[in-house]
Parts: structure tokens; C-alpha cells; sequence
């Protein structure tokens, strides 16, 4: 039946309601069927039409956002795209892109890729791209002295296969990807205040599994553990967020009544 792809009211009943693929439907806060690609990624198996729709809304963002419009940004004197970069608009320090976003230009798929390659140096000029290695982690290892992180850093050792070895208690030889994959999830995740929820739903396993997870990470990295609670302490106490160059941020919620409000403060 005819139905408009990027309705998700539309794609809800044709899901839920004409073909019925799945037992319980899930609805959002509006009372709408859930069409979120991380809703409907679990259920490509059970209908082409999922994938299809999936592939569509790809097509019309990439679409939409990079096809239609950067054109329009070449400057006609340079035939340059120039990007403006803000130095105060997001909380965290870092900069931010705009008109266009060149922080946001995709990369992990293969028609992402495409418009990647639309980017090219002028002749005579290369384009030069670099990353930091686990920089996150680097950080994590600097400010809180943990003396087994900053080991495995001084040693060039994998960092995430370390974990595993360490957290899972099986010798780094051993380790396969599996465990890898899982002991990634697990570094990011403290990194960034993940809940033994939040792990549990990543890595598709049940909540007391991740939660004995992070229990063996703060074992076995103590030094993380009282950084991130020495941290959190100082910030209640003083209502700011002062990195390693003095750049304050206010983060008021820490205080709040809220559990929800006061848990993100925190991470």
C-alpha cells in the first residue's frame, strides 16, 4: 500500500499496523509508534521494507544536508568552501563549525564517503588528516595519575586490550575481539559517566553483567576512581569546572534535587 517514507506516523502503522512485525510495539512520549533508526535497526530482518526505509531516510539526509547545500557555499571568488569556527559556543571548550559544519562531514559509510570525496586541495596542494590516538584516554591517564593506566601509556601497550586482560582476567594473548570490542565500551563509557544501563544496552548484556564490568575497571584502576569522586566532590563544593588551562565552565545542577538533573551535572 502507498504510504509516505518520511512520515514516521505513516511508517508506525504500516509497521505495527499492516504488516505486524513485531509483537509488542513501542510507542514515544507523543503517544506515536517508535520509527527511530535505533528502533528500527533491530528489525531489519523481519521486513525488506525496514532496510528500505532505512536507506531512504540515509539518502535524504546526506542529501539534504551536504548535496543541496554545499554547492550553494562556494565562495565565487575563491570557488572555496570556507567554514566559520566558534571559539565560545559550545560548553565544553572545544570549537565548533558552521556554514558549513566541517567537523560533521560523514565518513563511516560508503555513500558518506561520496561527499568526502567532493573535497579536494587546490592543484599543486594536499589535504593532510590527522587524529589523536585514544586522546580521551591519554587525558584520563595524565589527570588522574592512575599508575597502571599511565604504565600501559608509557609502555605502548594496547590500552583496550589491557582492560580486557585486567577486567575480564584472562592473560592479553587470549584476549579475542570480542573481548576487545566489550573493554572499549567500557573505557569510553567511564570516560564519559556511562550507568551500568547505559553499559548494559550497549553491549547488548544484562545489567548486573556490566555492572561487575565497571566494578572490575575501578578494582583495577583505582586511581580513576578517585579522580572521577575528587572531581565531582570539588565541583559541588565550588559549582565550576576548571580544566588543566584554567578554563572555567558552571555547572549550577550539580546542586539541584533532581536526581536526573544532578546525575548528568556530574557526568
Amino acid at each position: 500500500t502507498p504510504f509516505n517514507v518520511s512520515s514516521p506516523k505513516q511508517v508506525g502503522q504500516i509497521l505495527y499496523e499492516v504488516l505486524q512485525i513485531v509483537d509488542k510495539a513501542k510507542k514515544t512520549k507523543t503517544g506515536q509508534y517508535a520509527t527511530g533508526e535505533d528502533v528500527l535497526s533491530k528489525m531489519t530482518d523481519r521486513h525488506p521494507v525496514v532496510q528500505l526505509v532505512l536507506d531512504y531516510r540515509q539518502l535524504v539526509k546526506l542529501k539534504n544536508t551536504y548535496v543541496d547545500t554545499l554547492p550553494d557555499m562556494v565562495n565565487p571568488r575563491t570557488g572555496r568552501i570556507h567554514t566559520s569556527y566558534q571559539q565560545a559556543v559550545a560548553a565544553t571548550g572545544r570549537l565548533s563549525s558552521n556554514n558549513p559544519n566541517l567537523q560533521n562531514i560523514p565518513i563511516r559509510t560508503e555513500l558518506g564517503r561520496e561527499i568526502r570525496a567532493a573535497f579536494v586541495p587546490r592543484e599543486g596542494w594536499k589535504l593532510v588528516v590527522a587524529d589523536y590516538s585514544q586522546i580521551e584516554l591519554r587525558l584520563l591517564a595524565h589527570m588522574s595519575r592512575d599508575p597502571v593506566l599511565v604504565e600501559a601509556f608509557r609502555n605502548g601497550e594496547d590500552i583496550h586490550t589491557r582492560t580486557a586482560a585486567e577486567v575480564f582476567g584472562v592473560p592479553p594473548l587470549m584476549v579475542g575481539p570480542e573481548h576487545r570490542r566489550s573493554a572499549k565500551a567500557v573505557n569510553f563509557g567511564i570516560v564519559y559517566g556511562q550507568t551500568p544501563f547505559g553499559l548494559a544496552m550497549q553491549l547488548g548484556i544484562d545489567r548486573k553483567e556490566a555492572e561487575s564490568y565497571i566494578r572490575a575497571y575501578f578494582e583495577r584502576y583505582a586511581g580513576v576512581r578517585r579522580f572521577i569522586d575528587a572531581t565531582i566532590a570539588e565541583v559541588r563544593r565550588t559549582g565550576v569546572s576548571v580544566n588543566m588551562f584554567g578554563r572555567k565552565r558552571p555547572i549550577p545542577d550539580m546542586q539541584s534535587r533532581n536526581p536526573n538533573a544532578r546525575g548528568f551535572a556530574e557526568r
